[in-house]
């Protein structure tokens, strides 16, 4: 029962999966380049999957499409080592824009990230049981201005189906403290990710809003 009950504990997975990444890239010298490779962190953001699964039908549209989009990059890590390289073979082949390319959907991985970065350093800063007003601001910030009326429409509705805080650290397998902990390690290491990912377009003037 005892390594059931470790092996159930979602939120840390995903923290220490992004620490490992933060840590690849700190540890690389400031003179060359920073790498990462496809194969770790599209492992680690499927660790981030079950996060968007326990906030119910609010996210179900934005779980959906990150868990297609990490499977994308998951199968890309078979043949590329590493994201730089994934996306200079994009632009190589005029596709960096289309549905379906790699680099697209790195792109929209990138903001389910940022998504939960802000929905954890919302929850982190609030008191009380709702969770309305960190997910509502987090969607707010981070989707919104990326989806149509009819997909806002419908995660505004589901707002009122979310968990509370209280449910959410049952089904995360955590208490206060430590989901706390843990968010705050996700938070710190998915911020040097996700500025790593931003320099990867913005060096290649490709541009992240889009």
């Amino acid at each position: 029962m005892a390594n059931h009950a470790a092996e159930e504990k979602p939120l840390r997975k995903m923290a220490e999966a992004f620490k490992d990444l933060a840590n690849t890239l700190n540890s690389q010298t400031l003179d060359e380049a920073a790498k990462m490779e496809v194969a770790p962190f599209s492992h680690a953001c499927t660790l981030v999957s079950p996060l968007f699964r326990c906030l119910g039908i609010a996210f179900k549209f934005a779980e959906l499409d990150y868990v297609a989009k990490v499977g994308d990059l998951a199968e890309a890590s078979k043949s590329i080592t590493t994201l730089h390289t994934m996306m200079d073979q994009d632009i190589q082949a005029n596709c960096v824009r289309k549905a379906g390319s790699h680099t697209r959907n790195l792109l929209r991985v990138k903001r389910g990230l940022d998504m939960v970065k802000v929905l954890f350093e919302e929850i982190i800063a609030t008191e009380g049981n709702s969770l309305k007003d960190p997910a509502s601001k987090a969607y707010t910030q981070v989707f919104a201005p990326y989806h149509g009326w009819a997909i806002r429409k419908a995660v505004s509705a589901g707002m009122y189906a979310l968990p509370t805080r209280q449910q959410l650290m049952i089904k995360l397998n955590e208490d206060e403290d430590s989901a706390r902990t843990q968010m705050q390690n996700y938070v710190a290491s998915c911020e040097t990710v996700i500025s790593y990912i931003d320099k990867l377009f913005t060096t290649r003037d490709l541009g992240i809003d889009w």
